[in-house]
């Protein structure tokens, strides 16, 4: 079969399409057929050696969307044929980027005939981790008010919609350019990320109840000064290694809970993405795919997930 693999830790340019052998299913594992594979920031942290992978070379990628074509010992929740997608591979295990992957079970959830595989290929991790920001961590409620840093990217644009399909206020920070797209998937406002009053324009839009925040090297102290009392913070996503307070006595001041969160820690994704799959299938939520990638392709999708401004997703189809 055809896989997308990186012999060494690089650039993009060190992805390459081999021929490797088809996957066998281990213990709790099935072997999905892949129709669509998410193309997300973390994968590159694989690629580039910043996140450590078990051998070189190395199949990365983390979401899928497919058919199940066999089932290991161990496992009576799929059968061979059944639609699933998933997440949290290429973390340990050989990813996603291939035409077969053995994924755990408990990393599936069965895939929805009114959703595509495209479509659930872009869910995957962005789906889960705005759930684990809002549903786990922050248990928002409704009529708060939602602050999403970096609306347009992956997990931004599904926050907006979880959190509107909650009850809640969202407020987004994101690109003019976007301001429309944001709008329409339901957030009631929309900022400037560059405007010189953010922080005004924040508060006197009622604060923030909760906060999910993408970049939370830029962000710490804005989240502090713009908070109401009782508010929590979930820092998902980081620009650079660094971050801090310039005055971190404003947080005890309004009793701010700060959550710092990895998906990789989360408990049982499965049960995650059976959620997200019934939210998906009523149209309460999408993942916008904004571009479609072959396995060619695989280093200019990961260049593009990284460099440029859209709302939504990339995804590799083989």
């Amino acid at each position: 079969m055809r896989a997308v693999r990186f012999h060494e830790h690089g650039g993009p340019e060190v992805l390459t399409v081999d021929e490797v052998d088809e996957p066998e299913p281990e213990h709790g594992q099935v072997v999905v057929d892949v129709e669509a594979a998410g193309v997300n920031p973390v994968d590159t942290y694989f690629r580039e050696g910043a996140y450590p992978v078990p051998h070189l070379p190395f199949i990365g990628g983390g979401d899928l969307a497919g058919t199940v074509a066999e089932v290991g010992p161990g496992v009576d929740q799929f059968a061979v044929g059944d639609r699933v997608f998933g997440t949290g591979l290429g973390n340990g295990m050989p990813g996603s980027y291939a035409e077969a992957a053995a994924a755990p079970a408990d990393y599936l959830a069965h895939l929805p005939e009114e959703i595509d595989f495209e479509a659930a290929a872009a869910l995957g991790t962005v789906s889960a981790t705005a759930w684990q920001a809002l549903v786990h961590h922050a248990q928002a409620e409704p009529t708060e008010n939602v602050l999403v840093h970096g609306g347009s990217g992956g997990v931004g644009h599904v926050a907006i919609q979880l959190a509107e399909t909650m009850g809640t206020h969202v407020h987004a920070t994101a690109s003019p350019e976007h301001f429309e797209t944001l709008s329409d998937l339901g957030a009631e406002r929309v900022f400037d990320y560059s405007r010189d009053d953010l922080e005004d324009a924040v508060v006197g839009a009622g604060g923030a109840d909760v906060v999910v925040d993408l970049h939370m090297d830029q962000y710490l102290q804005f989240n502090a000064d713009v908070a109401n009392p009782g508010a929590r913070v979930v820092g998902i996503g980081n620009d650079t290694a660094e971050g801090g307070f310039d005055n971190i006595g404003v947080t005890k001041g309004k009793e701010i809970q700060y959550q710092f969160m990895s998906l990789f820690n989360a408990d049982d994704i499965g049960a995650v993405l059976a959620r997200v799959a019934d939210l998906a299938a009523s149209g309460e939520l999408e993942a916008v795919v904004h571009e479609t990638y072959d396995f060619e392709e695989a280093g200019e999708a990961q260049r593009a997930v990284l460099e440029d401004s859209f709302v939504g997703k990339l995804v590799l189809v083989p």
